[in-house]
């Protein structure tokens, strides 16, 4: 809608403003006319009109099987619409049109703001299955009417007000039709069942809506005469009511056809199973970050066992041994501390590489310092943490192997993802300027433990390839390429 209006009218970003928000409004005028609705706005030169925008009912058949937005038509070919824009009423003269041999009321509504008519709907109603309407069908059509005349007089939508059209209650969803005072006139099925739920032993129809659903609602004190208004619908307002065994979520409509307001017009919905599913959700959330927060302190206190175990053995090599099976568990216990902050099973990597990094480079024999290039994004948990374990071994493998007592020098980590959604690719590589490889050396077949960890890891758990390859000028580099799409 907004490339269309600014690339054919004269509309201002406040016109197109109130537009979207009568957009986000139209679905409840469709429905209660059982009507498809379009929006045309005269072109910049005032010869013809542009369709910015459609709704299609969900209470009744379409009368437009093609999607009509982008549509141009010249002015003077639908009179109604022209009448509508220049006399700014609504128009519901003329004979019903024939498509595809089906009979179709036309009425143009002039969208006012402000006092200026920006555009027309034209509400085409197929008459194909026409029949006696029912009360509930009545009170429809009585409603859509008076919100046709609020449109026209620019009193509807509300200002401020933008509705979620996906969480608001819909016209079938259940209805209630208030007079002035707040009685209900009419209640639809649904919304009789709904209050019913809440555990209303009466018929709504005659009753004051306000003082029975403050009465329904448990006992909140001063809180029940304001609910008791609200629902009485003197304002627009949305707001839920849980009572008895159910919870119900209501959006009350003024109607002020001719500026007085003569009633209101309440859409309800009987939300309980979604409530409760959103709670158990919560509940499951909670679990699981506490699960991963126990399992992180577990493996620090694991950590802190085997720290206390290498200060009390006399074996260089047996100390060596316990302090870097110390650096493995916090690698991994640093994953689950990130875990145990978020909502769902994904972690933002590269706050786990900079402390990963942070961590082995205390082991540094000499001045060596180590930096991240290049961004690692969001993962799984099922790759972080292995790769925080691969990470680990290979930065450890590196300041130890690649550096000598009182060295300078430097390890750079870099990582840049690559590929479709589907088939996303991390490139990882790890360069430090230290001694390098020997020249016998065959990364794929070493028996060292920390080199066997990352070959498992990475071609068996990540289904990645890896290799380890002198540096260009200086050092060895370290070559990681993991999938990492939705699939993996």
């Amino acid at each position: 809608m907004n490339d269309l209006v600014r690339q054919h009218t004269a509309l201002g970003d406040s016109d197109l403003e109130w537009l979207h928000l009568l957009v986000s409004e139209w679905q409840l005028l469709s429905d209660l006319s059982f009507a498809d609705l379009v929006l045309w706005v005269p072109t910049r030169d005032g010869t013809r009109y542009v369709s910015v925008a459609q709704m299609r009912p969900n209470t009744g058949p379409t009368s437009y099987q093609d999607d009509m937005v982008g549509h141009l038509v010249p002015r003077g070919r639908r009179p109604l619409l022209d009448a509508a824009l220049d006399e700014g009423r609504i128009v519901r003269e003329g004979d019903p049109e024939w498509r595809e041999e089906v009979p179709v009321r036309v009425e143009s509504i002039p969208v006012r703001r402000e006092g200026r008519v920006l555009g027309v709907i034209a509400r085409n109603t197929n008459l194909l299955t026409v029949r006696t309407p029912s009360r509930l069908e009545l009170t429809y059509l009585q409603s859509a009417s008076d919100l046709a005349q609020m449109i026209a007089a620019g009193s509807f939508p509300f200002p401020g007000q933008q509705v979620d059209m996906d969480a608001s209650p819909r016209v079938g969803d259940g209805l209630l039709r208030l007079d002035a005072d707040g009685i209900v006139q009419y209640a639809s099925p649904n919304a009789l069942s709904a209050y019913h739920r809440l555990g209303l032993a009466s018929d709504l129809v005659g009753h004051h809506l306000g003082r029975a659903t403050a009465e329904l609602a448990p006992s909140r004190g001063p809180v029940d005469e304001a609910l008791a208004k609200v629902a009485s619908g003197w304002a627009p307002r949305e707001f839920e009511i849980e009572g008895g065994d159910g919870v119900i979520q209501l959006r009350a409509i003024p109607l002020k056809p001719k500026g007085p307001r003569i009633g209101s017009l309440v859409l309800l919905r009987d939300v309980t199973e979604l409530r409760r599913r959103e709670r158990e959700l919560i509940t499951k959330d909670a679990t699981i970050r506490e699960i991963h927060h126990r399992v992180k302190n577990n493996l620090q206190t694991v950590a802190a066992l085997l720290r206390l175990q290498a200060r009390r053995i006399d074996s260089t090599k047996g100390r060596e041994a316990l302090e870097e099976a110390v650096r493995r568990v916090g690698s991994i216990a640093i994953v689950h501390e990130t875990l145990s902050q978020n909502l769902d099973e994904r972690v933002q990597f590269d706050e786990i590489a900079d402390r990963v990094l942070a961590m082995v480079a205390e082991i540094s024999p000499g001045k060596v310092t180590g930096r991240r290039t290049g961004r690692f994004g969001i993962l799984d948990a099922e790759v972080a943490t292995p790769l925080s374990m691969v990470l680990t071994e290979i930065l450890q493998n590196a300041l130890e192997h690649g550096f000598r007592e009182g060295d300078t020098g430097t390890v750079e980590v870099s990582a840049v993802r690559g590929g479709t959604s589907k088939d996303a690719r991390l490139l990882i590589t790890v360069q430090d300027d230290g001694v390098g490889l020997p020249e016998d050396f065959d990364p794929h077949r070493s028996g060292n433990l920390g080199l066997q960890i990352v070959r498992t890891l990475v071609e068996g758990e990540l289904g990645g390839t890896f290799d380890m390859v002198r540096a260009p000028e200086r050092g060895t580099q370290v070559i990681l390429d993991v999938p990492v799409s939705a699939d993996k």
